[in-house]
């Protein structure tokens, strides 16, 4: 019976692993490496038990033989004048010593390993480590987090708190370091050290977390704080040879500068003082233009929700344009923006429907893709961190009955609609700002489809979110944040068919919680008379 539940669990977690590793970049499948983990832990038991026994059984042994000895040790020859103690003592050292050999080699680990071995092939990769760091770092940028702050585990709404280590503050900086990324490598080793000096045990050495700091900051031309950090360092291990040749150079460097400003000041007449960084150093720019606008929208900062607007803003009971489906049962709206004009709509999911799209999900869910505007081909990108999968209306009545609903709440065909898109966003899940139309410099994006651009986009959030995760529109300073069961709608193209680009959007990274989303993109063939051009291009 239990060879044949391990092979039903061998046969689950393979499953799982042909859904793909990247376990980071969702946090519905991290879920599965839960219940894996607490089988490793229940065979460490197992194995725990069979130990003990094995150990009670030779301690049981070594306490009576302890007693035998004594009294036959002190008088040898009284104790085998008795011709029973005699035989007994041949016997003991002829077979049962044997046997307790026997004891002691046998190996109780079998189980433990076998069962180890066979999952190890499903653990998170190096990969998913060093994934799963960045989206710490993420969050850190995202949402002006300290490292004490995630360190101490101080994030809104969490249930279960924890704790990073020195270890861990340490490969946090290790991965940033490896990567290039000596901004990150600063506050991490920084952390570490700060929680080594207060006396936190650690595995990791104050020389280790030195070596890196050390030359992070020296990457940032703070030679004064790299050399005092280098000092330190030897002070430590007076033979750590990088250390000391690295203070040479820094000296060597210190006084090429001197050298420098002192011609400079003859030269000038003035004298300046070297300009020596505080230890506070600013996080590089990046490739996004938008990069302060959005992360602060993601925060909830910057949002351009006047009286004057918030006055333009209505709820109202949304029947399709007298839908017959609707005219009994209308779906309650809620205007979210103005222009572009944004709508959110209430209960159009139910708890039921949700978990079985879910389900149908979960098993496909594969790392989400963007198309190279380049190249045309799809590809994974770390400005998209999530795994989708794509449900057609065969694969369960609710999906064409979630399809249907939307037709009629939006009054456009799902008939050359793109298949149900569902996404669960992973640690730090995010997808930053895009456009969901093609535009004139990608006229091919949708050629395959023949059924021309994405006219519209309808988003069903299918999960509550404790922090962050909001959808956010830098260009107009919009946030609209997921609440389950709700969906919202906006059209991508004006109707004239030209994009509409203030809808570039993004889903900002999930702070705490499990984001799951679903979305259905419209497109222009077989819309042509339900939506009609209007008299001007931007109609």
């Amino acid at each position: 019976m239990k060879a044949r539940l391990q092979l039903v669990f061998f046969t689950w977690i393979l499953s799982i692993w042909r859904t793909e590793a990247e376990f980071f970049t969702s946090i519905g499948q991290m879920t599965d490496l839960i219940y894996a983990e607490k089988d490793l832990v229940q065979s460490l038991k197992d194995y725990i038990r069979a130990e003990e026994s094995k150990l009670s059984q030779i301690k049981s042994w070594a306490e009576k033989l302890d007693v035998l000895t004594s009294k036959s040790a002190s008088d040898p020859e009284g104790y085998l004048a008795h011709p029973v103690n005699a035989y007994k003592l041949v016997k003991r050292l002829n077979t049962d010593w044997l046997e307790l050999e026997n004891l002691v080699l046998q190996d109780t680990t079998n189980g433990f390993i076998a069962n180890l071995t066979i999952q190890r092939q499903f653990f998170p990769t190096e990969e998913d480590e060093t994934g799963a760091a960045k989206a710490l770092m993420r969050l850190q940028d995202t949402y002006k987090l300290d490292p004490e702050t995630l360190s101490r585990g101080n994030l809104p709404g969490t249930k279960y708190r924890s704790y990073l280590t020195v270890g861990d503050c340490f490969g946090m900086g290790k991965t940033a370091y490896n990567d290039g990324d000596y901004y990150h490598t600063v506050l991490w080793m920084e952390q570490a050290l700060k929680q080594h000096d207060e006396g936190e045990d650690a595995t990791v050495s104050k020389v280790e977390i030195l070596d890196y700091l050390s030359y992070a900051v020296f990457q940032f031309g703070d030679l004064h704080r790299a050399m005092e950090l280098t000092r330190r360092l030897i002070s430590l291990d007076s033979s750590h040879e990088r250390a000391g040749s690295n203070l040479r150079y820094f000296e060597k460097l210190l006084e090429k500068e001197r050298e420098e400003e002192k011609e400079k000041s003859n030269k000038t007449m003035t004298t300046t003082e070297p300009v020596v960084q505080s230890g506070a150093y600013e996080r590089p720019l990046d490739y996004l233009p938008e990069r302060d606008i959005y992360e602060a929208l993601c925060r909830g900062e910057g949002v351009k929700m006047t009286p004057r607007r918030q006055k333009r803003l209505f709820c109202r009971y949304h029947d399709g344009n007298r839908n017959p489906h609707l005219l009994i049962a209308p779906f309650k709206e809620e205007d979210e923006w103005d222009s572009p004009h944004i709508v959110r709509y209430y209960d159009v999911m139910s708890d039921e429907e949700i978990e079985k799209i879910k389900q149908l999900a979960k098993p496909r869910l594969a790392r989400a893709t963007v198309r190279d505007p380049k190249t045309g081909v799809l590809t994974v990108a770390s400005y998209r961190v999530s795994k989708s999968s794509w449900l057609e209306e065969d694969d369960d009545p609710v999906v064409a009955k979630v399809n249907q609903r939307m037709q009629q709440i939006t009054g456009l065909t799902v008939k050359t609609a793109e298949l149900l898109q569902v996404a669960n966003y992973g640690m730090g899940g995010q997808y930053e700002p895009h456009f969901d139309f093609s535009r004139k410099d990608e006229p091919d994006a949708f050629k395959r489809l023949g059924t021309g651009n994405r006219v519209a986009t309808f988003l069903n959030y299918m999960s509550d979110v404790e922090a962050g995760g909001a959808t956010v529109f830098p260009d107009f300073g919009a946030a609209i944040w997921p609440k389950k069961g709700t969906a919202v709608f906006w059209y991508n193209l004006f109707r004239s068919g030209e994009g509409d680009y203030r809808t570039r959007h993004a889903a900002c990274p999930v702070l705490v919680g499990c984001k799951w989303v679903s979305n259905k993109w419209f497109h222009e063939r077989g819309n042509e008379f339900l939506r009609p051009c209007g008299r001007t291009e931007v109609d």
